[in-house]
């Protein structure tokens, strides 16, 4: 089977608190989600009806298999998940302290599995195959997940399009430096690059969102994505940039919203719209998802998006 999106990375539990405003320590009780940022997204395009999988790992153990199944259940193929024995599927908490503050606990030790991708595990065809491949900055933290993203994006050479998700998680990196290299190594090779400004600072030095844009461009993709959270964002193409404003709704929790933004930006590309609709629907793909709890289990799908996207 051929696919149209194939994302790579991340994937493991998320506990979500099911009540707001709590401490994680003082937390009663816990929603058990699929999450990870590159599953997430392989979740939200599958959402709009595209033939989405997943390269990633888990470990061999129960939490694993509720992945592998839960993807399958969201329309996600499971078939480039693989196991690794002796590592533990990862979990990660996290707080819910609407509107604006959501601390994250990620617990990926001794090593979470998706660093465990390797080039061997590619499949060629697939991945070169794919008219869209996602992969994050997190994928270049460590090895051989490190090698595996080289790899992957040799197979992608002068095929379909390639997106990265800056992803920036601080955690993940011995040292910033480290992750600003791999990113000027990798950005070269992709045509879509998206992140917010913190991102943004990290891969080209550039806190202004308009400098940041066109300082992405320059390293070599067509389009790049610059997030402003609640002032909205900007997209940057050769010709020009658009600014889509934000969607105005009641956050509950907005750990979500970006891998939203993420699964709706594919869908948006590969129906070959202009980029100010390709944002404008992305946006508000996110904004639902902010509205809502969870991440995996809440992404709308294509009738929802359209039902609130703003008329022009």
């Amino acid at each position: 089977m051929s696919f149209e999106v194939i994302c790579m990375g991340r994937l493991g539990i998320d506990l979500y608190p099911l009540q707001s405003g709590v401490r994680l320590g003082s937390v009663s009780t816990f929603g058990r989600f699929l999450g990870g940022s590159a599953a997430n997204v392989a979740v939200a395009a599958a959402r709009h009806g595209r033939r989405t999988a997943l390269i990633s790992r888990t470990g061999a153990d129960d939490f694993g298999r509720f992945l592998r199944e839960e993807l399958e259940r969201l329309g996600v193929s499971s078939e480039f998940v693989s196991t690794v024995e002796g590592l533990p599927t990862p979990i990660t908490f996290c707080e819910i302290h609407p509107p604006d503050h959501f601390p994250i606990t990620f617990y990926r030790y001794p090593k979470a599995p998706d660093m465990e991708i390797r080039p061997e595990d590619l499949d060629e065809e697939s991945v070169g195959g794919a008219r869209l491949f996602w992969i994050t900055t997190t994928g270049l933290s460590q090895e051989p997940s490190r090698s595996a993203h080289h790899e992957a994006l040799r197979m992608r050479d002068g095929a379909g399009l390639t997106v990265l998700d800056l992803d920036y998680r601080e955690q993940f990196w011995s040292d910033v430096g480290d992750a600003k290299e791999e990113i000027a190594a990798v950005l070269p090779h992709v045509d879509i690059v998206l992140g917010n400004l913190a991102e943004c600072e990290v891969a080209v030095g550039e806190t202004d969102p308009h400098r940041a844009g066109k300082a992405l461009l320059e390293r070599g993709p067509t389009t790049a994505v610059v997030k402003l959270g609640p002032a909205g964002v900007l997209g940057f193409e050769p010709m020009g940039h658009v600014a889509v404003p934000p969607i105005e709704v009641e956050v509950v929790n907005g750990l979500g919203a970006g891998d939203a933004f993420g699964g709706a930006l594919c869908h948006g590309i590969l129906e070959g719209w202009p980029l100010q609709r390709v944002l404008e629907f992305a946006n508000t793909a996110g904004a639902i998802v902010a509205s809502r709890l969870e991440c995996s289990t809440a992404m709308p799908d294509t009738e929802e998006v359209m039902a609130l996207l703003p008329r022009r």
